[in-house]
Protein backbone atom coordinates (compact mmCIF):
# COMPACT_ATOMS: atom_id res chain seq x y z
CA UNK A 1 0.00 0.00 0.00
CA UNK A 2 1.19 3.12 -0.65
CA UNK A 3 2.35 5.99 1.79
CA UNK A 4 -0.41 8.34 0.54
CA UNK A 5 -3.30 5.87 1.28
CA UNK A 6 -1.92 5.24 4.55
CA UNK A 7 -2.11 9.12 5.44
CA UNK A 8 -5.43 9.98 6.99
CA UNK A 9 -7.23 13.61 5.80
CA UNK A 10 -6.58 14.76 9.31
CA UNK A 11 -2.87 14.19 8.70
CA UNK A 12 -2.14 10.81 10.81
CA UNK A 13 -0.79 7.73 9.88
CA UNK A 14 -2.76 4.86 9.75
CA UNK A 15 0.13 2.74 9.80
CA UNK A 16 0.36 3.78 13.40
CA UNK A 17 -3.01 3.76 14.47
CA UNK A 18 -3.84 1.10 17.24
CA UNK A 19 -7.14 0.16 15.41
CA UNK A 20 -5.78 -0.33 11.83
CA UNK A 21 -5.00 -3.59 11.69
CA UNK A 22 -5.37 -4.81 15.33
CA UNK A 23 -4.96 -7.76 16.45
CA UNK A 24 -5.62 -7.38 19.71
CA UNK A 25 -9.10 -7.60 17.60
CA UNK A 26 -8.67 -10.47 16.50
CA UNK A 27 -7.19 -12.01 19.83
CA UNK A 28 -10.35 -10.83 21.75
CA UNK A 29 -12.74 -11.82 19.59
CA UNK A 30 -11.34 -15.39 19.14
CA UNK A 31 -11.21 -15.28 23.14
CA UNK A 32 -14.48 -14.27 22.84
CA UNK A 33 -15.66 -17.36 21.69
CA UNK A 34 -13.59 -19.48 23.72
CA UNK A 35 -15.46 -18.29 26.37
CA UNK A 36 -18.70 -18.99 25.00
CA UNK A 37 -18.02 -22.34 23.97
CA UNK A 38 -16.55 -23.26 27.25
CA UNK A 39 -19.71 -21.21 28.89
CA UNK A 40 -16.81 -19.59 30.60
CA UNK A 41 -19.87 -17.41 32.56
CA UNK A 42 -21.35 -20.19 34.56
CA UNK A 43 -17.57 -21.17 35.48
CA UNK A 44 -16.89 -17.36 36.71
CA UNK A 45 -20.86 -17.23 38.36
CA UNK A 46 -19.67 -20.35 40.74
CA UNK A 47 -16.01 -19.39 41.21
CA UNK A 48 -16.90 -15.75 42.52
CA UNK A 49 -17.00 -16.81 45.55
CA UNK A 50 -13.76 -18.26 45.74
CA UNK A 51 -12.16 -15.87 43.42
CA UNK A 52 -13.55 -12.42 43.66
CA UNK A 53 -11.49 -11.59 41.03
CA UNK A 54 -14.13 -13.53 39.21
CA UNK A 55 -16.91 -10.67 40.57
CA UNK A 56 -15.51 -8.50 37.74
CA UNK A 57 -16.42 -10.93 34.90
CA UNK A 58 -19.14 -9.32 32.87
CA UNK A 59 -17.19 -6.09 33.00
CA UNK A 60 -14.17 -7.81 31.36
CA UNK A 61 -16.25 -9.88 28.83
CA UNK A 62 -18.16 -5.90 27.54
CA UNK A 63 -14.53 -4.38 27.34
CA UNK A 64 -13.47 -7.43 25.21
CA UNK A 65 -16.50 -7.04 23.35
CA UNK A 66 -15.09 -3.47 22.54
CA UNK A 67 -11.48 -4.10 21.59
CA UNK A 68 -13.10 -7.16 19.42
CA UNK A 69 -15.35 -3.90 17.54
CA UNK A 70 -12.45 -1.26 16.94
CA UNK A 71 -10.36 -2.84 14.35
CA UNK A 72 -10.22 -0.88 11.09
CA UNK A 73 -8.97 -2.88 8.37
CA UNK A 74 -9.48 0.07 5.33
CA UNK A 75 -7.81 3.77 5.76
CA UNK A 76 -10.36 6.57 5.48
CA UNK A 77 -8.71 7.06 1.83
CA UNK A 78 -9.55 4.07 0.45
CA UNK A 79 -13.48 4.19 2.30
CA UNK A 80 -12.46 2.68 5.26
CA UNK A 81 -14.37 4.63 8.47
CA UNK A 82 -11.49 6.62 10.00
CA UNK A 83 -12.10 6.64 13.33
CA UNK A 84 -15.31 4.66 13.96
CA UNK A 85 -17.83 6.25 12.29
CA UNK A 86 -19.13 9.20 10.32
CA UNK A 87 -16.19 12.15 10.79
CA UNK A 88 -16.55 15.74 9.83
CA UNK A 89 -13.02 15.88 8.62
CA UNK A 90 -13.44 12.99 5.67
CA UNK A 91 -17.07 15.07 4.44
CA UNK A 92 -15.25 18.24 4.83
CA UNK A 93 -12.33 17.24 2.60
CA UNK A 94 -14.59 15.67 0.19
CA UNK A 95 -17.13 18.69 -0.11
CA UNK A 96 -14.30 20.98 -0.75
CA UNK A 97 -12.55 18.19 -3.07
CA UNK A 98 -8.87 18.41 -1.37
CA UNK A 99 -6.45 15.37 -0.91
CA UNK A 100 -6.23 16.34 2.81
CA UNK A 101 -6.68 18.94 5.35
CA UNK A 102 -3.25 20.18 4.38
CA UNK A 103 -4.71 21.94 1.29
CA UNK A 104 -7.04 24.25 2.85
CA UNK A 105 -5.88 27.35 4.15
CA UNK A 106 -8.14 27.63 7.40
CA UNK A 107 -6.73 23.59 9.35
CA UNK A 108 -3.84 25.99 11.84
CA UNK A 109 -7.45 26.79 13.43
CA UNK A 110 -9.90 24.04 12.21
CA UNK A 111 -12.38 22.96 15.25
CA UNK A 112 -12.75 19.38 13.23
CA UNK A 113 -9.55 18.59 14.27
CA UNK A 114 -10.10 19.17 18.15
CA UNK A 115 -11.63 16.02 18.75
CA UNK A 116 -8.28 14.51 17.64
CA UNK A 117 -6.21 15.83 20.62
CA UNK A 118 -7.06 13.34 23.76
CA UNK A 119 -5.48 11.01 21.43
CA UNK A 120 -3.39 12.16 19.39
CA UNK A 121 -2.00 15.98 21.04
CA UNK A 122 -0.47 18.29 18.10
CA UNK A 123 0.88 15.42 16.03
CA UNK A 124 -2.38 15.83 13.23
CA UNK A 125 -1.57 19.83 13.28
CA UNK A 126 2.20 19.19 13.33
CA UNK A 127 1.81 16.06 10.50
CA UNK A 128 -0.13 18.30 8.01
CA UNK A 129 2.39 21.37 8.52
CA UNK A 130 4.98 18.43 7.13
CA UNK A 131 2.44 17.36 4.57
CA UNK A 132 1.90 20.54 3.34
CA UNK A 133 6.03 21.05 3.12
CA UNK A 134 6.76 17.81 2.07
CA UNK A 135 4.22 16.31 -0.17
CA UNK A 136 1.51 13.57 1.06
CA UNK A 137 4.65 11.09 -1.25
CA UNK A 138 7.47 11.20 1.44
CA UNK A 139 6.22 13.27 4.81
CA UNK A 140 5.68 9.79 6.52
CA UNK A 141 9.62 9.10 7.49
CA UNK A 142 9.27 12.84 9.45
CA UNK A 143 5.86 11.94 11.00
CA UNK A 144 5.01 13.02 14.85
CA UNK A 145 3.95 9.62 17.27
CA UNK A 146 0.59 8.87 16.93
CA UNK A 147 -0.28 8.45 20.13
CA UNK A 148 1.40 10.67 23.30
CA UNK A 149 2.12 7.91 25.29
CA UNK A 150 4.28 5.92 22.89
Amino acid sequence: MKEEDLTAYCGLYCGDCIRYQCRASDLARDLLKEFEKQQFSEYARIKRSHMPEFEHYESMIRALKAVSEIKCETPCRLGGDGCGGSCEIVKCVKDNSFRGCWECAEFEACKKLHFLKPFHGDAPLRNLRKIKELGVESWTKYREKCYPWL
